[in-house]
């Protein structure tokens, strides 16, 4: 009697049966795990090269704010003011980047912005939209990690460095990117006066201004302390596009006294003009910005002011629910891969919205939300194969919500 052959994989010992797919070598046979392990292992190592963007070509120059701002409302809900103005500073800039040499020797000087806006609010997505519909080189970084030079944490040519990085060290795509500096207020100094002592934030602040408003720079490509024998690479900044932002907690108190009313009040002194007092950051100005802590320099070199209105209720469930990424369109993506049509009943939906409002977390806290709620759920229905639809309730929701860490969380 002739004996059995097993087929199973030669690395790991697992059955043909107990895999998904078993490929055959010339003399062995590997399964599909043991292939996605290598794969991860190499990944770690460095040895797989992942294709990179391509910046070689000229930006898109030929787009109109129109169809920019047409391109940010896939992406982006609300905000519909601050998408005019940055999709018109934005066009400009480019605009500036081809201007040809004329006899009157005018010129177009950059048209940089500083975004304000509670946390969440889209800050970061509107510009990440913005670079992806331009086709330039992107980075963010955070302003909190920033000194002046002598003091301990990353001098501000660091941000080249990343911006470098993102383009595979191509100097002239990188003089054609974008930067968005988040964080900005956190390095605001104490109050609008300068006192006698010089403040180490405002030190940081002065180190960003040439560095924003257009020079030659001097970059180290693998960043500066670690590795000083390096060779310098010179970059122009003055063709660099930067977006500064930041949540600015507090400033609704400086614009309210400028307005000379309260955070509770319903009219300015003159009587004349009702104050939206659920949203002062619509009065915002620069001089508020100045009391709030950046030096008046710096705001020189950001003339742009852009605010980002709140998220109320119609908003969030917009955000949850109708842009090309929405994150429901993500989880019933990723349980249709496992053959599993996910629904949310509206009551489910309208019950993430309000715990968004009440924690107080902007957009961001919507995944936190559904991440609490669905998170048993992606993790036993994989391997349930009678299951082929699935239906996140109200109750279900409420349920998961109060068992989650966010249950705890104190809001103010």
């Amino acid at each position: 009697m002739a004996k059995k052959v097993i087929s199973k994989c030669d690395f790991c010992g697992r059955a043909k049966e107990d895999v998904q797919m078993l490929i055959s070598g010339q003399d062995a046979k590997i399964c599909d795990a043991c292939v996605e392990q290598a794969m991860q292992l190499l990944n770690e190592e460095g040895f797989v090269q992942h294709e990179k963007p391509n910046y070689k070509g000229e930006p898109n120059k030929n787009l109109k704010p129109l169809a920019i701002k047409a391109f940010l409302d896939d992406y982006v809900i609300g905000q519909d003011e601050a998408k005019k103005v940055i999709a018109v500073a934005v066009y400009n800039h480019y605009k500036r980047l081809y201007q040809k040499t004329t006899e009157d020797d005018v010129e177009i000087e950059k048209s940089n912005i500083i975004m304000v806006g509670q946390t969440g609010t889209g800050k970061t997505l509107i510009v990440k939209s913005i670079a992806k519909l331009l086709n330039v080189p992107f980075t963010i970084v955070d302003a909190t990690v920033f000194t002046e030079a002598g003091y301990v944490g990353e001098d501000v040519e660091s941000i080249l460095t990343r911006l470098l990085q993102v383009c595979d060290y191509d100097i002239n795509a990188a003089e054609k990117g974008i930067v968005f500096i988040d964080e900005i207020d956190k390095i605001s100094r104490k109050g609008d006066n300068p006192s006698l002592t010089r403040d180490i934030k405002e030190g940081t602040q002065q180190s960003l201004l040439k560095l924003i408003e257009g020079t030659e720079v001097l970059v180290p490509p693998q960043g500066g302390r670690k590795h000083p024998e390096q060779k310098l690479l010179k970059v122009d900044t003055k063709n660099i596009l930067f977006l500064c932002g930041g949540s600015f907690d507090g400033i609704d108190k400086i614009i309210s006294k400028r307005l000379n009313t309260s955070v509770i009040g319903f009219k300015n002194k003159k009587g004349s003009e009702e104050v939206d007092k659920e949203n002062l950051l619509n009065y915002i100005t620069h001089q508020d910005v100045r009391a709030f802590g950046i030096i008046p320099e710096l705001l020189g070199r950001l003339p742009v002011l852009v605010h980002l209105d709140p998220l109320d209720k119609n908003a969030l469930t917009n955000i949850l629910t109708q842009p090309k990424n929405a994150l429901l369109k993500q989880y019933k993506k990723l349980f249709a891969i496992e053959g599993i049509t996910l629904h949310f009943e509206a009551a489910a939906i309208d019950f993430i919205v309000d715990k968004a409002l009440e924690y107080k977390l902007g957009a961001r806290g919507l995944r936190s939300i559904c991440e609490a709620i669905i998170t048993d759920a992606m993790f036993e229905l994989p391997s349930k194969t009678d299951v082929k639809e699935y239906t996140i309730t109200e109750a279900y929701a409420k349920q998961k919500l109060s068992k989650s860490k966010l249950a705890k969380l104190k809001v103010a």
